[in-house]
């Protein structure tokens, strides 16, 4: 069997990482940061912090350089999963390619250049400390499912979720996934850029009065559009959002880190995408459209020269 990961950052590292400890699977992982690259080919994967393991998959910048897969799982930021597809899509010619990712939109994406596709959700989070090393800051299952318009068959699901879970990673397939998946774009939405905006860990964010009450604004908004899309969470946002604060105080959100590193971050696919299912369902989301509007306007302050 062999899985080739689509985008090597942090959450990618923790797939490529724990799959590559099974015997008979081939991972490859495919990123364009060369000193990460560079250093898993030379001295391997290494993890720390939530789990702590070693391993060495394989890793290239180059597409032409991996061969077929049975399996991919894209992990790049959702703003990088079209150019990533583009490059990969001959690896994933005969195979099933699982987004991870952040957001709404990815699998519309992938399916146009994979010929069978599977949504899936992940909560398991860390950061990159030096090539080749990923901290990983917080623990949690990933679910997978079939994405309904160009379906992965059932039994592609459940081969991926076994050897994901064998390798540590706990992963539930499931025949409808989309519940999993709004539940931690809700939960994405309502905390992520608010630690970008205020710079605060979630578990201090969440300690600030006036701001939890703006998290749990931007959470209802999307409970709402789920349920006018018919989708009901799997989880109740709010208790999530506790419990994150009790888990991952001190974590700081993929934007923040990317807003600290001045990098374009994900809010067109998290809370720019409850704000287009909202206007496609009649649902208002002020909340969503104010942040996703200030979150760009702090993007576009990075490239100001004055």
């Amino acid at each position: 069997m062999k899985v080739c990961i689509v985008g090597c950052g942090a959450i990618g590292s923790l797939f490529a990482a724990h799959l590559a400890t099974l015997a008979d699977v081939e991972v490859w992982a495919y990123d364009l940061d060369k000193a990460h690259v560079d250093a898993i080919n030379k001295g391997g994967l290494r993890l720390s912090g939530k789990s702590t393991l070693h391993s060495r998959p394989k890793a290239s910048s180059d597409p032409a350089a991996i061969p077929p897969c049975d399996f991919g799982i894209v992990a790049t930021k959702s703003l990088h999963t079209r150019p990533a597809m583009e490059a990969t899509a001959a690896i994933f010619r005969n195979g099933a390619v699982c987004s991870v990712q952040n957001g709404v939109g990815n699998e519309e994406i992938i399916a146009e250049y994979a010929p069978r596709v599977m949504r899936g959700t992940t909560f398991p989070a860390g950061r990159i400390i030096e090539p080749g090393h990923v901290q990983q800051d917080t623990g949690g299952k990933t679910w997978i499912g079939p994405f309904e318009p160009k379906p992965a068959s059932m039994a592609e699901v459940n081969i991926l979720a076994a050897r994901l879970t064998e390798s540590g990673m706990e992963t539930l397939a499931m025949e409808d996934a989309r519940g999993a998946q709004w539940t931690k774009l809700i939960f994405n939405a309502a905390t992520n850029p608010i630690g970008a905006l205020t710079g605060l860990p979630h578990g201090v964010a969440c300690d600030q009065k006036r701001v939890r009450e703006l998290i749990s604004g931007l959470a209802a908004e999307g409970v709402a559009v789920a349920k006018a899309l018919g989708i009901t969470p799997d989880s109740d946002p709010e208790k999530l959002i506790d419990h994150a604060r009790e888990v991952a105080y001190l974590h700081k959100a993929s934007m923040l880190q990317d807003a600290l590193a001045h990098r374009r971050t994900e809010i067109a696919a998290l809370n720019g995408g409850i704000v287009q299912f909202g206007e496609q369902t009649g649902v208002p989301t002020p909340l969503n459209r104010a942040i996703w509007a200030l979150i760009e306007g702090m993007e576009h302050s990075w490239t100001r020269k004055d």
